[in-house]
């Protein structure tokens, strides 16, 4: 059995069986049956078929969101809004970008000729989705996958099963015909299995480094891609000239909304040394502000991690610092609503770190963050590029200019100027290094989904 054990108490939220073999095979054909009509059907139709999916779970958004809570953690206060602005964002942007997307791409004109490419569906698209902001990482991929006459089939984590049966009730009830939309529960062994159907042409995966390693191996067994958005350690550097109270009340969010379990959150902050003292007195502060505990209280801001083990490995990384030199500035036995051994862990904010140690170089995924000083640009730049991932980084100061310059010398898939951990729709979402590869969101998110089909008619001669 899949059990989703809740970390609000330990308790068995849910379980769920695993698809049979049979029950594989029969969701492979009917996706393969079911798009050569979905890929037919006018894309105004498409269109409206989403729309329709999409209201349907933001005005479930309430009750939707207390199920996250339940297999997640994140806190009640701001569950619901995963439905009510990213997803709802992200999918209707897509939405309307859908013709202008898949438009027909026009040669120079050649006389006696047409000529043109067509982006044509791939067939039957395998999504596998992680937990941790699990209708944002689907939508981005499900919703323009159907628009480009895909057939999905939707594999989400053991943790938050239920978010992939809302999918099938939204779609069923916004009249998407049968076969298009399939989610299947299933074990990571029978993944590996699955990429390897010929019935599937290609795979879109959000999670960790090795789970990233896997899918890539399987499907390249195959002549067919995937999309891997891996891990991150994004970093933040506040310039000289950095207005303080913006940096600090938005790294500080970066750093732990979501008990610091996000891809793209804030893991490493560099402070330009005048600004440093400053800084850190102020970011302690506000973290200090922190609500730990039930997040199913609506005055909680802090809930738990997803489980004790990954509690356990973000207290490793820290005890690893510390005993290299490093400063921890929250005191976690005071800390109300420290729980050790649960789930329910303290905010942490370390100094005198450096990158000889775990915390700044690997991927934490954790309410905690190292702060270190810095002499000017040039050495900002260089630790930030200091490490085997490339997913966001942040740039804060008033400086527009040093700030296109700064950019592009940052090895990443996006740079933010004065914000952090937020993605926007209409730019793509893409990573370098371990952070993966591929792209969704935004004109070139469809590219992945379609394959180019050329054009060239000759015109009849009289």
């Amino acid at each position: 059995m899949l059990r989703c054990i809740s970390p609000i108490d330990g308790s068995l939220y849910l379980e769920r069986q695993p698809a049979t073999e049979q029950e594989i095979a029969r969701a492979l054909t009917a996706a393969t049956e079911a798009q050569r009509q979905w890929r037919a059907t006018p894309l105004p139709d498409r269109q409206a078929i989403c729309r329709r999916a999409v209201d349907y779970l933001v005005a479930r958004a309430d009750v939707l969101g207390e199920e996250l809570t339940w297999q997640m953690g994140r806190p009640l206060r701001y569950t619901p809004f995963e439905l009510k602005n990213g997803f709802q964002e992200r999918a209707l942007h897509m939405i309307d970008l859908a013709p202008a997307a898949l438009a027909d791409l026009e040669a120079p004109a050649r006389e006696g000729f047409t000529r043109f490419i067509r982006h044509e569906p791939l067939g039957t698209v395998l999504v596998l989705a992680p937990w941790n902001y699990p209708w944002l990482t689907s939508v981005n991929v499900i919703i323009p996958a159907l628009l480009a006459g895909n057939c999905v089939v939707l594999k989400h984590a053991e943790q938050t099963p239920l978010v992939a049966e809302r999918y099938a009730e939204a779609f069923a009830a916004a009249g998407l015909p049968a076969g298009v939309f399939q989610y299947l529960h299933l074990t990571h062994e029978q993944v590996g299995k699955l990429i390897g159907d010929p019935h599937l042409n290609y795979v879109a995966f959000t999670g960790s480094v090795a789970g990233g390693r896997a899918v890539q191996s399987a499907v390249g067994r195959r002549f067919i891609d995937a999309g891997l958005e891996l891990g991150g350690k994004d970093p933040a550097y506040v310039r000289a000239d950095a207005p303080l109270e913006n940096a600090i009340e938005n790294l500080v969010d970066g750093a732990f909304f979501n008990s610091g379990q996000s891809c793209c959150g804030i893991e490493r902050i560099y402070v330009h040394q005048s600004q440093y003292p400053d800084f850190v007195e102020g970011f302690v502060a506000l973290t200090r502000q922190y609500q730990l505990g039930n997040p199913l209280q609506m005055t909680t801001t802090l809930g738990p991690m997803v489980r004790t083990q990954a509690a356990e490995r973000v207290q490793q990384h820290i005890q690893e610092a510390l005993a290299k030199g490093a400063q921890g500035l929250i005191d976690a036995h005071t800390f109300p609503g420290h729980q050790p051994g649960t789930p329910y862990l303290a905010p942490q904010v370390l100094i005198d770190v450096n990158h000889r140690m775990t915390i700044m170089r690997e991927e934490t995924f954790g309410p905690v963050v190292g702060i270190m000083s810095v002499r000017n640009d040039e050495e900002a730049i260089q630790l930030m590029n200091d490490s085997e991932y490339g997913l966001t980084a942040s740039l804060w100061t008033t400086d527009l200019e040093e700030a296109h310059s700064l950019g592009d010398r940052l090895e990443t898939g996006t740079v933010f100027l004065n914000r952090c951990d937020y993605l926007d729709p209409a730019l793509a979402w893409t990573g370098v290094k371990n952070s993966g590869k591929g792209c969704t969101l935004s004109p070139l998110g469809y590219a992945s989904l379609t394959r180019p089909k050329s054009f060239h008619l000759k015109h009849p001669t009289p």
